[in-house]
């Protein structure tokens, strides 16, 4: 068993995806090929979104777009306490001060009623993250930084094609940031990513800074980065998709079918009214997550982690905070644990996934 199975994905879309690889290969094209703009321009009409950006990585994304706003030393940038690493390291590479907030117990995103106890004159922006396929609550944060000033980076790394209150996930505030890390409900082959904006000065800034800060070739007018995503890239993410929807539609599916069979007898991520997740991962919360992880490696069922360390307890951290301040997210670092999920998943296996679970746990 497959814990996201991108070989059966591939076998699906065969055609389609060496068809595209190929064609990229004939016209020879690998950096900023004609691939590239039209993955620019499918996906800002699949978000809604003015301009999309493709950029090398999701990490990049969120790197050039803080560039873009300005963020530097001595500013402040707050987000969630419980995420990925990339959301505090792009904030501490530019000599910023990444400022953690606490989590909801309900989703694991950011606690919106924390925000604004955080927010001080240095504060620069908000970056939440939208985990596991579901976007915090936007329109609060997004109310929240107009009130004081402030920029929203929306980190959709895992939650493309998600909505809230039916607009899509990385055109849900000022600039939103993708991943196409290839387990990511829309991936690719290699690393990859995109920024999405409906600020016309903004995306120029960000496309600048992608190719060394060139405002045209040999001029720089800006400090940039290498940042670019390549010609393949984008062919392998065109060619998915033409299948997403369907894909995403799959994946609720399999994500409702969990939720029935575990009811209430596990945590599970709060299936919020006006919300529909992209599902990046189906993540359940138990006590014994330990034992539960190997009776289910004894049944040849993958598990992950995601996360097992609060970013602020992380050693590279530590000096942002202790776990006196964030226990929620302290508490679910300790009993979250993520099962297999995948559009190409059968019923079956999913019963089988959930009863192993159901026959270990202890709430």
């Amino acid at each position: 068993m497959e814990f996201i199975d991108l070989k059966t994905q591939y076998q699906e879309l065969k055609k389609s995806i060496d068809e595209r690889i190929q064609t990229v290969l004939d016209h020879g094209q690998y950096i900023m090929g004609p691939e590239v703009h039209e993955l620019e321009s499918r996906l800002a009409e699949y978000t809604g979104a003015s301009h999309c950006i493709t950029v090398a990585s999701g990490t990049e994304a969120l790197l050039i777009s803080l560039m873009a706003v300005g963020v530097g030393e001595g500013d402040e940038v707050i987000t969630t306490a419980f995420s990925f690493i990339a959301a505090a390291e792009v904030i501490a590479l530019l000599g910023a001060k990444p400022v953690f907030v606490d989590i909801e117990p309900e989703s694991c995103n950011i606690d919106v009623d924390l925000i604004e106890t955080k927010i001080t004159s240095k504060t620069r922006a908000i970056m939440p993250v939208s985990l596991y396929g579901k976007p915090a609550d936007m329109d609060r944060v997004n109310d929240i930084a107009n009130k004081h000033g402030l920029v929203v980076i929306e980190d959709a790394a895992q939650s493309l094609g998600a909505t809230y209150k039916g607009r899509k996930s990385a055109n849900l505030s000022t600039i939103g940031c993708t991943s196409f890390f290839p387990s990511k409900p829309l991936g690719c082959y290699g690393d990859g990513g995109a920024i999405f904006t409906s600020d016309g000065e903004l995306a120029q800034v960000m496309r600048e800074i992608r190719v060394h800060g060139q405002s045209r070739r040999y001029v720089h007018s800006r400090i940039g980065v290498g940042g670019r995503m390549d010609t393949l890239q984008c062919a392998v993410v065109l060619a998915k998709l033409e299948r997403f929807d369907w894909e995403l539609e799959q994946r609720r599916k399999i994500g409702a079918l969990y939720d029935e069979l575990f009811g209430n007898r596990v945590w599970r991520n709060r299936r919020d009214s006006g919300y529909e997740s992209a599902f990046a991962q189906y993540t359940i919360g138990v006590e014994n997550r330990e034992a539960v992880q190997a009776a289910l490696r004894e049944r040849e069922i993958p598990t992950a982690v995601h996360y097992p360390i609060p970013i602020p307890l992380q050693p590279a951290y530590a000096q942002f905070g202790d776990e006196d301040q964030f226990p929620v997210a302290v508490d679910m670092a300790r009993r979250v644990i993520s099962l297999p999920m995948g559009p190409y998943m059968q019923p079956n296996v999913v019963r089988y996934i959930a009863e192993s679970v159901l026959s270990q746990i202890r709430c």
